[in-house]
């Protein structure tokens, strides 16, 4: 089961307190940890975190400063816990607009993880949908340059694009906190068929039982893909 979460509120969750936003922030990173391990408990397979969008970049400077500190303390921090419980850490996106330091500390997280059998923690960082796949195209149109571009060989142009070892496959469940409705260009591509769910908190506030809550409507939910049928053999 593939699992995805745009991370969303932090900000307005400190505004309410009368907080700086970067206080927000902190707090969200906090509610990662639980998440991440509430996840590999429930038998998730990959869980992708939307932590940093290309569209953040016209965030002030001072608070993209702080949120880029905060992620390379997060690995910093977090990848030794996650090797201890076989997770394997990934992080998605652009690199090429990312800090030296910043990306050192993903590659150490990387190779220090890159054996871990159990869940698939990938973190998406200066990442839009809409540029991976138009870099894709042209990666699997160049590579084969004459023959259709099947979907397997876009899947494995865009694992390639968004540095996702070994891929991800299609997202089954897409939580987004924030109380907004809508992907704002996150995997697009791999959400074609995945089911939605939206409660009503913001980021910092989504706990270990929000995220149950999730699953359970997951598991509830009829998946025909477009077919007559619902997954499993039930009847429509």
């Amino acid at each position: 089961m593939h699992v995805a979460i745009i991370m969303d509120g932090n900000g307005r969750w400190a505004t309410q307190r009368g907080l700086p936003r970067g206080a927000g922030h902190v707090e969200g990173a906090k509610a990662v940890r639980g998440v991440v391990e509430t996840a590999a408990r429930a038998g998730v397979d990959t869980l992708t975190l939307y932590a940093f969008s290309a569209a953040n970049w016209s965030r002030p400077a001072g608070e993209i400063a702080a949120l880029m500190k905060l992620f390379g303390q997060y690995l910093f921090s977090e990848t030794r816990r996650c090797v201890e419980q076989s997770i394997r850490v990934n992080v998605i996106g652009r690199r090429d607009r990312l800090s030296e330091n910043l990306l050192r500390s993903i590659d150490q997280s990387e190779r220090l993880s890159a054996q871990c059998s159990g869940m698939h923690l990938r973190i998406a960082v200066d990442y839009s949908a809409q540029y991976s796949i138009l870099q894709a195209a042209r990666r699997a149109a160049d590579a084969n340059p004459g023959t259709e571009i099947t979907a397997g060989r876009f899947d494995a142009a865009l694992d390639e694009v968004d540095h996702s070892l070994r891929g991800a496959g299609p997202v089954d469940l897409l939580i987004r906190t924030g109380r907004e409705r809508r992907l704002s260009d996150f995997l697009l591509w791999e959400c074609a068929f995945a089911e939605l769910h939206f409660p009503d908190c913001l980021w910092p506030d989504f706990d270990e039982h929000c995220f149950k809550q999730a699953l359970d409507d997951f598991a509830g939910r009829q998946r025909r893909f477009g077919g007559l049928t619902a997954k499993g053999g039930d009847p429509a």
